[in-house]
């Protein structure tokens, strides 16, 4: 098999990659010497998209048991060296069963809605914007008479204020490798500065077409918490570690295209926006309690989308509002090139996410959906009899109220299919019922390498 080397190392193995419904990216490696004909696959339990983000045990209600192979076939579109692993490739993998696309596979889901919308003469372009805690572990004593006792504490890297300067050379080092890296696997880099948190950074990439678009998310994941170990630190996308500082969003950049034409703008209409895009974002505000079950899919993911925090706690959308669920982002002279779903965070798996969002839009335009007026100022800053006089309702405050609300969605469900909608909302019910009954410190410690 013939692959591009990876400098000083010969190349061993080739991971093929898949994520879960719990958002944890997992992978099995085949050596490059068992490849056969240019195709890479490997065998996975079919009880896999049954298994929750606490431990490695099938939920019952998801209607998957450990009795089944699904083949894990990798996407050699994406065969990828992975420069902080050297010897070690990586493939983007699908699941089959009996030689098809498996129900259950989040890739498969956001591969049909991309066809559904292609159906339509669209296509959607698309970047995730991730925030991540750069952090030292120390080891503190609960008890100081009892070792045993001992857990690890988080700190972070720097205690610096948002786009500080001195965060940018404190954390120099890991943020060029990281950014080498990410280049050295084909992404584009665009911007990078220190988020408010302390130790909290952000790096931002270029668009693309939506299913590399989520291939990117993955491949971001994995090359900040690859290489942050390697400079002595943990990298961490949990929504938000710290009870009294600045929480990690994923947003989700998004444009509509037409004929290879970017149909976001027009001048001629109200807004500024073409009547199908106004259509498709006005389907995804109207199913956003649903998709939130999916953007936001965690109890601390709802710790951070609060009033005044800049992450869109209400069903609104306004130009270049920090505030709003939906920010269209507008540039000089008003040029409108994309918009921006803040309700969106890394414990997501962004297969789902972006899938769900797809069908939302869809609807809309199916619909013909009416967008409503933009919100130009901060909705929590609006009396109650304002906000329902405009149609402004708060944004569930819970997982659950979200699960709910995508039980109740027709749409996205029937969108994702019996299957992995029962698979998914069962591991979401489980991992609701667990993590929330958690103290939090404890919560904190078991989610924190894990996203």
């Amino acid at each position: 098999m013939k692959n591009k080397k990876t400098p000083g190392l010969k190349p061993q193995f080739i991971r093929v990659v898949w994520c879960d419904n719990a958002n944890i990216i997992r992978g099995k490696a085949v050596h490059v010497d068992s490849v056969k004909d240019q195709e890479v696959s490997v065998g996975i339990s079919r009880g896999q998209q049954g298994v929750p983000v606490m431990y490695d045990g099938v939920v019952a209600e998801s209607g998957l048991d450990p009795v089944g192979e699904i083949t894990l076939r990798g996407d050699m579109a994406t065969l990828t060296p992975l420069s902080y692993a050297p010897g070690h490739f990586r493939v983007m993998g699908d699941m089959l069963q009996d030689g098809k696309v498996w129900e259950n596979c989040p890739r498969g889901f956001l591969k049909k809605m991309i066809r559904a919308l292609e159906e339509n003469g669209l296509k959607v372009k698309a970047s995730f914007e991730n925030e991540f805690y750069l952090l030292k572990k120390s080891i503190t004593q609960n008890d100081g008479n009892a070792k045993n006792n001992n857990h690890p504490f988080y700190q972070p890297a720097d205690f610096t204020p948002f786009a500080s300067t001195q965060s940018m050379d404190l954390n120099h080092p890991v943020i060029m490798d990281i950014v080498e890296s990410l280049i050295t696997q084909n992404i584009t880099v665009e911007q990078y500065y220190p988020e408010s948190g302390p130790g909290q950074q952000e790096i931002t990439m270029g668009y693309s077409d939506a299913l590399p678009a989520a291939d990117n998310q993955v491949i971001f994941r994995e090359t900040v918490k690859a290489i942050a170990p390697q400079h002595g630190l943990i990298a961490s996308f949990l929504p938000k570690i710290f009870p009294d500082k600045a929480g990690s969003g994923c947003h989700l950049h998004l444009s509509l295209w037409k004929d290879d034409e970017n149909i976001l703008p027009d001048h001629d209409t109200e807004y500024g926006i073409g009547e199908t895009a106004q259509a498709f974002i006005a389907g995804i505000l109207h199913h956003l309690p649903a998709l939130m079950a999916l953007t936001t899919p965690i109890p601390r993911s709802y710790r951070r989308i609060r009033p005044h925090m800049w992450s869109g706690a209400f069903q609104s959308w306004g130009f270049n509002n920090r505030e709003a669920a939906i920010r269209v982002i507008q540039g000089e002279e008003g040029k409108i090139k994309h918009f921006e779903l803040k309700t969106v965070d890394a414990a997501s798996n962004p297969y789902l996410a972006l899938g769900a969002v797809i069908a939302a839009g869809l609807n809309g335009i199916q619909e013909n959906m009416t967008l409503t007026e933009p919100v130009q100022k901060d909705p929590a800053t609006l009396s109650p009899e304002e906000r329902d006089e405009k149609g402004i309702i708060p944004l569930p405050g819970n997982l659950g109220e979200a699960l709910e609300a995508l039980r109740k969605d027709r749409t996205i469900s029937n969108a994702m299919g019996p299957e992995l909608s029962k698979s998914y909302l069962a591991v979401k019910n489980k991992e609701y019922e667990d993590l929330q009954a958690m103290h939090s410190q404890k919560e904190v410690e078991l989610l924190l390498e894990k996203y």
